[in-house]
């Protein structure tokens, strides 16, 4: 059994923050039915140059382990299949702007009164108070308002320089996810649901712990680094003769140690870079005094002779690189799961592994309302009123499915 078994999840999410919280409810054994919208369904979906076979690689990466509902919520039927769901469901996530599903009888006040058990959750760009509450949600603006980006780059005076990934977006369905399994834990002493609300930009200022700490002590907002670190050093990215490397220096045993690797001893002497202190002190001098030693070996020469020697160190892997890792393929990162229409499709694999519950993907994403018959017989509508609501075009199922 899953740890979420019993757990149902009415999913009315859409592209990433959302879906990666229903994601890893789904990979934790949460039964999560995805209700799309008719027409077109999650934006995700959109023709893109990057397909696989007849879907789109990014609807297929984000909607694995949930069951594909169609509804149109504009039609009174709709709404009444939705409001159904909502009796036997134990969560709703939702990343709609700011009062959509208000609008259509399904804000957080509205459903507390006849399902009070719910667990109600928001993800959107800055939360449901606040000034800026009906803004919508974009990883760009909140990395920009976080102040990741002015940390983010080369060097002070460089122009700004977003994180490569959507890092606020799944850090929101990470932390959404979070506050679902705590509020099902307050509703198991209590009997009583909540609203849990987070954002994309709250969200991007956690990220920012280090920087933060940097700034309530000097009164000024630190600048980029490029790779390294603002607290420590040598812990950064250097140059080799083939590739890029990472090494982790820092302690003063890593440093000694990096220091006889490198075979460069007197630069453990060395007064400007004696203490972590120091380095960071005269940080500039020690990556010039660094770079041409680096430039001597290959990546995985170096890399055989820091682990040898214990000292933090790894490779800069490119995406392709890092899906063929061994490491990577040894905790299941990487897997292959049974789709509808293409046989299987790769995805990534769940970043937590639990030693007494079934967890991680189990099947594909759905196509386009691909449950959507069998979850309204789940609910109680005979064959003739779900034939009913697809003719009326309040709902949407693939034929034969």
């Amino acid at each position: 059994m899953g740890a979420l078994e019993g757990i149902r999840v009415v999913d009315l999410t859409h592209v990433m923050a959302g879906p990666t919280c229903t994601m890893m409810l789904a990979d934790l054994g949460a039964d999560v039915v995805k209700v799309e919208r008719i027409p077109g369904g999650d934006d995700s979906r959109k023709p893109s140059p990057f397909a696989i076979g007849d879907q789109q690689a990014p609807f297929l990466v984000m909607n694995r382990n949930k069951r594909g509902l169609a509804l149109d919520l504009k039609r009174e039927e709709g709404r009444a299949v939705l409001r159904r769901l909502l009796e036997r469901a134990d969560v709703l996530v939702e990343n709609y702007r700011h009062d959509t599903l208000a609008r259509l009888g399904f804000g957080y006040a509205q459903v507390k009164e006849t399902c009070p058990r719910l667990i109600y959750c928001s993800i959107s760009g800055f939360g449901r108070t606040g000034p800026y509450a009906e803004r919508g949600g974009f990883d760009l603006v909140a990395q920009a308002m976080s102040g990741i980006m002015s940390v983010t780059g080369t060097r002070a005076g460089d122009p700004p320089v977003k994180c490569g990934v959507p890092l606020t977006d799944i850090t929101a369905g990470l932390l959404a996810a979070i506050g679902i399994l705590a509020a099902l834990q307050h509703r198991g002493r209590t009997g009583r649901g909540q609203h849990v609300d987070t954002s994309l930009l709250e969200a991007g200022i956690l990220h920012t712990c280090w920087h933060s700490a940097i700034a309530f002590a000097t009164g000024s907002a630190p600048g980029p680094m490029g790779s390294a670190h603002p607290l420590a050093a040598p812990y950064q990215a250097f140059e080799a003769a083939d590739g890029w490397l990472v090494v982790g220096g820092a302690t003063e045993a890593n440093w000694r140690r990096l220091c006889e690797v490198l075979e460069a001893p007197a630069l453990a002497e060395d007064p400007r870079f004696r203490t972590n202190k120091d380095r960071l002190a005269h940080l500039a001098a020690l990556v010039e005094a660094l770079a041409p030693l680096f430039r001597q070996r290959p990546v995985a020469a170096w890399l055989a002779r820091l682990d040898a020697a214990g000292v933090p160190a790894g490779p800069v892997l490119d995406i392709r690189r890092m899906h063929e890792d061994p490491q990577v393929r040894a905790r299941d990162m990487v897997v292959a799961l049974p789709h509808a229409t293409l046989g299987t499709h790769p995805a990534l694999g769940l970043p937590v592994k639990l030693s007494e519950a079934a967890a991680g993907p189990r099947r594909g994403a759905p196509l386009f309302g691909e449950h959507s018959r069998a979850v309204l017989a789940e609910h109680g509508y005979t064959p003739a009123e779900i034939e009913a609501l697809i003719a009326s075009g309040a709902v949407q199922a693939p034929d034969g499915a």
